[in-house]
């Protein structure tokens, strides 16, 4: 892992109040309720011309088994004395993932989740610094909340950039995609994808830590110096971190398609151990073979130059 990673408590920045968890219950309903039509849910669709995208509010509630009041009063941010058995019916009628079903439940019973207030002060274990380390053939880091990067070993750093450089407030996946336009040439076609998923990410922290004010300093940051992730922010969509396939250009050794696979450790950290490897014997895998024998000496380099 790079010496430069960020060991203890990220650096402090001014204060900053918390999302409005009610407005955030409000407007994950209104989203998931519009894109929703009457015939995906075997409704009668009548009329050509209705006054709201997707489903109407007494559509929903008919479909939740709960009056329209009462869905009224959860979609407006009021779901205080909501009971599991309700949530577990409206996400039935919205047909969330498993994902938007806890995102839900984070959102309108934070009294369930009273540990999750508070967030500690994200630390890397020495073992879990020692095993990227030991990662030498597959890039890998460690990711916590609000996507802040914790570690890394060096060919992660030759394939991403050397982060040891970056001061630790800007080690963070959502500040690189959306403020550096290195990541959007080394992602290319799959950039849009990827801011996607970071803010689904951010989307699941808001809910599960709506008070965390570094949290809301880099949602308003964002918002302020990035038009697409206002836009995408205010779609309301959560998913869970996992796997996939990422097509990257890099400059040194041209387009690599890499797996990635996330790992979530196991010690309640809420941190996720991410690797990405190429298939074998393929132009992927030769490059990144060719990227590690020259990233080593790059890296090394850059970890006595930076303070």
């Amino acid at each position: 892992m790079d010496e430069n990673a960020p060991q203890g408590t990220q650096p402090p920045v001014p204060p900053t109040e918390g999302l409005d968890r009610r407005a955030e219950l409000s407007e994950f309903l209104r989203t998931r309720r519009a894109r929703l039509q009457p015939h995906d849910v075997g409704l009668p669709s009548y009329g050509r011309h209705r006054r709201v995208p997707g489903l109407r509010r007494e559509e929903l509630a008919q479909l939740a088994g709960v009056s329209v009041a009462y869905y009224t009063r959860l979609e407006q941010g009021n779901g205080r004395n909501v009971s599991a058995e309700v949530l577990d019916a409206i996400a039935r009628a919205l047909r969330l993932t498993d994902a938007e079903h806890a995102h839900l439940t984070h959102l309108a019973k934070p009294a369930a989740h009273k540990k999750k207030r508070v967030p500690r002060a994200q630390q890397l274990r020495p073992a879990v610094a020692q095993l990227l380390d030991a990662m030498d053939g597959v890039p890998a880091y460690v990711v916590g909340r609000r996507s802040d990067i914790l570690g890394w070993n060096r060919l992660a750093a030759a394939l991403f950039g050397d982060w040891g450089r970056l001061p630790a407030e800007e080690r963070n996946w959502a500040r690189l995609v959306f403020l550096d336009e290195h990541m959007r040439e080394l992602f290319a076609d799959t950039w849009a994808q990827k801011a996607s998923d970071i803010v689904s990410f951010l989307r699941m922290d808001a809910g599960c830590y709506p008070n965390d004010p570094l949290l809301s300093a880099l949602v308003g940051e964002l918002s302020v110096k990035s038009e697409e992730f206002r836009s995408l922010w205010a779609t309301h969509d959560v998913r869970e971190k996992g796997h996939g396939v990422k097509r990257l250009r890099h400059p040194l050794v041209g387009e690599l398609t890499l797996s990635f696979e996330t790992m979530s450790l196991s010690d309640g950290a809420e941190q996720s151990l991410v690797t990405y490897h190429a298939e074998p014997g393929s132009p992927s895998a030769e490059g990144l073979r060719l990227l590690a024998s020259w990233g080593v000496d790059a890296v090394d380099s850059s970890r006595h130059e930076v303070s």
